[in-house]
């Protein structure tokens, strides 16, 4: 189905929801075609942890080989700078992390709770509040690494002055993934209703769950992830990228490669080294659907989540077969900023909002626990 059937269809099913009792509801007059990412800011917290962590992560590890190894691995990261709101000053015994013990679950829930809204709050403030505080009306987060209740959403509403009566999402747990999905959610809304106004703020604590587990997979997981949030507008105002389509996948007998689990000593991550391998040769499977049958030549911009520069490269090289320059965006994030799980996508849409100008079709896509694909194509 292309693009044009897609928007179509989509039209007709959202007329059948707004049909009560043979008469159709008034909200249906206000439906929208055309629905644009306005705005995307982003902010990280302060402390540049990378080279710290690098320096670091080797003592938690058993044996010369596995040591080796990892410096070997986080040479070739093409990773400069990761932040986050932690230090990392692990021989004093009262840092978040110290060699004699880290963390439980309830001690990194309440950092998270006291430190995401911060991070929330520097990203959003970068959008004109004055002008959308009364026009927000849906506000969707996105978050994998902290939960709590009231949570963020709450304090969001009350920090800014949003109407009570917002309708507010979370979209929690997908890691990677969630952006995308928040995006779709924003675009039916807006799709359904052109005076919507959605506000999606993605944020990820991700340096709070590193774990003390002593093997190499596990640590060289951590060697890309850093704190981020990414907050963006969603509406029918004619200006920003333009959404159009959406499409998702689980990749079959791959559950195995991507795990995100809630434990007593944190969040546990789990994140396999078949997963590149997997990308290369899976997703050319998929591509014509997540296309719209449309081949590579047909697209202008490429925002992948740089979930690690292995993954990149398996989509550059392997799946898609891009030109180096398409994926310039992904890596310049990547080699600023690390992976921040579901903020990371916003910030290459971000770099490709400021720094392209020619109109052209793009693709979005990114990668999470599942194995599942996500993405969007999108019109600049």
């Amino acid at each position: 189905m292309g693009i044009d059937s897609e928007a179509k269809s989509e039209r007709k099913t959202l007329c059948c929801m707004y049909a009560v009792g043979g008469i159709m509801n008034q909200k249906i007059l206000a439906y929208s075609e055309n629905v644009y990412l306005n705005w995307v800011t982003t902010a990280v917290p302060n402390h540049d942890i990378h080279n710290k962590f690098v320096d670091f992560a080797p003592s938690l590890l058993k044996d010369a080989s596995s040591r080796s190894i990892f410096k070997r691995m986080a040479n070739r990261s093409q990773i400069n700078h990761r932040y986050s709101f932690l230090e990392l000053n692990v021989n004093s015994e009262n840092d978040f992390y110290n060699l004699n013990m880290f963390p439980d679950t309830k001690t990194r829930m309440h950092f998270y709770e006291n430190n995401a809204i911060t991070l929330a709050c520097q990203a959003i403030d970068q959008l004109d509040m004055l002008y959308y505080q009364k026009k927000i009306s849906h506000l969707i987060i996105t978050t994998c690494t902290g939960f709590y209740a009231p949570g963020l959403d709450v304090q969001i509403v009350k920090h800014y002055g949003l109407k009570p009566t917002i309708e507010r999402s979370i979209i929690g747990f997908m890691g990677c993934n969630a952006a995308i999905p928040a995006l779709k959610l924003a675009r039916y809304i807006v799709s359904s209703c052109k005076d919507a106004c959605v506000l999606i703020v993605n944020v990820e604590l991700c340096t709070i769950h590193l774990q003390d587990t002593g093997t190499l997979e596990d640590i060289l997981s951590f060697l890309i992830f850093a704190d981020g949030c990414a907050a963006s507008i969603v509406s029918a105002d004619f200006h920003g990228i333009k959404l159009q389509s959406f499409h998702s996948t689980i990749i079959p007998d791959s559950l195995n490669q991507i795990a995100w689990n809630i434990g007593n000593k944190g969040f546990d991550m789990f994140l396999s080294g078949k997963v590149p391998h997997t990308i290369a040769t899976v997703l050319p499977n998929y591509i014509d659907d997540i296309t719209g049958g449309k081949t590579a030549k047909h697209f202008s911009y490429w925002a992948i989540h740089p979930g690690g520069r292995s993954i990149l490269d398996a989509v550059e090289k392997g799946a898609c077969r891009l030109e180096k320059e398409f994926l310039k965006h992904s890596r310049e994030v990547l080699r600023k900023f690390g992976n921040m799980s579901s903020a990371t996508v916003m910030f290459v849409l971000k770099e490709i909002m400021q720094h392209e100008y020619k109109s052209g079709l793009g693709c979005a896509m990114s990668f999470g626990p599942g194995l599942t694909i996500e993405s969007m194509l999108f019109e600049v």
